[in-house]
């Protein structure tokens, strides 16, 4: 077992490879088909636990030219996910991989951790290593290219009683959701009152703690935080663009697949914050308490649509697709041409394909 570092010999690349896909199989087998992996959880780790460090040249190189081969060759129908470690150095491994047709090819998205904030961990550097900006140039670089967050807690210890807690969870969920995230998975729904069990005394927080001892179950603040989201966000949701009047408040909105509207607003603050809410020709005065999330669920319409313009994402969207998209992968675009029109991609794209776009007017 290779902890506090430790790489993949070279001569072993190819033995590896087929192990993910026997790995994949036997749970198949078992009754428990995969849907995805990810190359090597935190490729730049070097820790008490298990470890395999790659540069980004190295996972690229793996990727190219044995794992994602493997992979197809199985015809497992499972997805491949490079990074899997912190936002701080996720650009840079995308751009490495990404810029190789030959690797990118094989490659669904990427994943990371959310780690790296000096204000709850001991271990960042003072300066920050949050980055949420990241997930913006991954996305602006690769936008035909997935992105989720594949780990999140808090760390030493479980912080019962914590209300910030949560309040971190809401802050990262909403920051990463405005910057093209499209899943969030934390790393652990139930833990006891130590933060285990883990075999490394690593001790962290979920959102739920269970006591057998007492035989008692508390909630913590991220439970009734992360609930705001995976609530009233429902699936098959697209994210439709919002802003805020005051750096207070922080906000996300996306439309249902039933057309409601669902306005996800954090307020960090000691203080209670009012505020106009504005839907359109909708406008309703109200406000966010202190320290609370609270999210607004309005009706929507059958009949709604948006027409794209140059500083929407949606016209980004539109506008790649019609370029590269087209291009690259005819086959996202059924029944387009590179002659089509703007509102034939949207109307595409609109309908779950390679993008996120309201329908066009």
């Amino acid at each position: 077992m290779m902890k506090r570092g430790g790489k993949l010999k070279p001569q072993y690349r190819d033995v590896w490879a087929q192990y993910y896909v026997k790995f994949a199989r036997a749970f198949k087998n078992a009754g428990v088909p995969l849907w995805a992996f990810s190359v090597q959880n935190e490729p730049l780790a070097v820790t008490p636990w298990e470890n395999c460090v790659y540069s980004a040249e190295e996972e690229r190189d793996f990727v190219r030219d044995f794992l994602g081969p493997a992979l197809e060759a199985a015809n497992l129908g499972l997805k491949l996910l490079v990074w899997d470690h912190n936002r701080d150095d996720m650009w840079l491994r995308a751009h490495t991989i990404y810029s190789d047709p030959a690797a990118a090819k094989y490659v669904w998205g990427l994943a990371y951790h959310w780690y790296g904030d000096p204000r709850f961990e001991w271990w960042p550097d003072k300066s920050g290593q949050v980055c949420f900006e990241n997930l913006q140039r991954v996305h602006d670089f690769r936008p035909d290219k997935h992105i989720i967050m594949s780990e999140s807690c808090q760390e030493s210890g479980t912080r019962i009683g914590v209300w910030d807690l949560g309040e971190r969870y809401a802050e990262a969920i909403i920051a990463d959701l405005n910057h093209w995230l499209e899943a969030w998975i934390d790393w652990n729904l139930i833990l006891n009152p130590n933060g285990g069990p883990n075999h490394a005394s690593n001790f962290v927080s979920a959102p739920i703690i269970a006591d057998p001892a007492t035989d008692r179950v508390l909630f913590l603040s991220s439970y009734y935080y992360i609930g705001h989201f995976s609530r009233y966000i429902r699936p098959g949701a697209q994210r439709i663009l919002s802003g805020s009047s005051r750096d207070a408040l922080e906000v996300t909105a996306f439309i249902n697949p039933d057309t409601t509207i669902a306005v996800v607003v954090l307020n960090q603050q000691l203080h209670e914050v009012a505020f106009w809410l504005v839907l359109g020709g909708n406008v309703v005065h109200t406000k966010a308490p202190p320290n609370s999330i609270t999210t607004f669920l309005m009706p929507g319409s059958s009949e709604a649509c948006h027409t794209a313009e140059p500083h929407d994402l949606c016209y980004k969207e539109v506008s790649w697709a019609m370029g590269n998209g087209i291009n690259e992968h005819p086959e996202w675009y059924p029944g387009l041409t590179a002659s089509s029109s703007f509102e034939e991609f949207q109307q595409v794209l609109h309908q779950g394909h390679h993008g996120d776009c309201a329908a066009p007017c």
